[in-house]
């Protein structure tokens, strides 16, 4: 059973910077794709970034891009989210999301699998 848990979230201040975590388990990521989505009140989940774990592609939102940074450890199981030059539309719960082939996508019908979710709040 494939678990994912988010963590790292919190309040900044705009300008600020913050590392999301998501801790992945169950079985072996190696042929996954993992993606960062975030929800924010009153909107729809929308994509934020993605990961191909064996051949290391990425791909951004345009709204993130220059600014967020996906990367995994492999050794920890473990995907981050490196979010720099925070602004306040970034205000959302972050979620982690998994799915067990290696093509990136970007829409949520495509990962079966998610995590719990992290608020990230930013202040102006």
């Amino acid at each position: 059973q494939v678990q994912l848990v988010e963590s790292g979230g919190g309040l900044v201040q705009a300008g600020d910077s913050l590392r999301l975590s998501c801790a992945a388990s169950g079985r072996t990521f190696s042929n996954c794709a993992m993606a960062w989505f975030r929800q924010a009140p009153g909107k729809e989940r929308e994509f934020v970034a993605v990961l191909s774990w064996n051949s290391g592609r990425t791909g951004y939102a345009d709204s993130v891009k220059g600014r967020f940074t996906i990367s995994r450890d492999n050794a920890k199981n473990t995907v981050y989210l490196q979010m720099n030059s925070l602004e306040p539309e970034d205000t959302a719960v972050y979620y982690c999301a998994a799915r067990l082939v290696p093509q990136i996508a970007t829409s949520t019908s495509e990962y079966p699998y998610w995590g719990q979710g992290t608020q990230v709040t930013v202040s102006s």
